[in-house]
């Protein structure tokens, strides 16, 4: 699963990395959390450019009674997101990608479990494969919301967890967000790309246990241990 992550790249950019028409006003994020506004990238429009909003993490179904199930709905396993009720009309029609820098695992059997920070080198940005939603309350009030896609980690990650977010190549990024192209032609060779085999990890502290610290203090390696920035 993926349950945290970070987003601390400038938004220029993020602007450039996505090719958006304008830059985004975004706060350097090191601890992003489920129930929180994220950024996402979804297109619009006839030229299907992506556009980046904010969205809830955690999923809520246009047809769900309630917005308290998005708290159980912020993963979605690629294996079966195509069968499962929840997602499958934000499948074919509100991919998205979830811009980040970095996500966290935690790793081992009894508490408290030791917390890991997995990313690319330098912390470079990339994009997890996401859906959207959009729900009404019963005043009528709007809520767009998200989840991430997981898969089986990649064999270097298991030692930590043994399932990771998708990470869409940028290459894909045009046919992820592309509705015209059907789910069961790409949710298999996104998949097959993944880029967990590029993700390095390193342990860092109890401190990003809390959802309140959200500083650069949470991706500081355990001292003794080895990085990869």
């Amino acid at each position: 699963m993926c349950g945290r992550f970070s987003l601390s790249t400038p938004p220029t950019e993020i602007a450039n990395h996505f090719g958006l028409d304008e830059e985004p006003v975004l706060e350097a994020r090191f601890n992003v959390a489920p129930g929180q506004s994220i950024a996402t990238v979804s297109g619009s429009g006839e030229d299907n450019r992506p556009v980046l909003s904010l969205r809830r993490w955690g999923l809520v179904p246009s047809w769900a009674k309630d917005s308290k199930i998005g708290n159980r709905l912020i993963n979605a396993r690629a294996e079966t997101v195509a069968e499962k009720p929840s997602f499958r009309s934000a499948l074919r029609r509100r991919r998205c990608l979830v811009p980040a820098d970095g996500f966290y695992e935690w790793a081992g059997s009894k508490s408290p479990k030791q917390p890991y920070f997995i990313g690319l080198g330098g912390r470079a940005l990339f994009a997890f494969a996401g859906l959207w939603e959009r729900w009404s309350d019963p005043e009528g009030e709007p809520l767009e919301s998200c989840t991430l896609l997981t898969t089986a980690a990649a064999e270097h990650l298991r030692a930590v967890h043994h399932r990771m977010p998708v990470i869409v190549e940028p290459a894909d990024y045009g046919h992820w967000l592309d509705p015209a192209i059907k789910e069961t032609d790409l949710v298999s060779p996104v998949i097959d790309r993944n880029r967990g085999s590029a993700l390095d990890f390193y342990p860092v502290s109890q401190y990003v246990n809390d959802v309140r610290h959200d500083g650069p203090r949470c991706l500081d390696a355990i001292a003794g241990q080895p990085g990869f920035f």
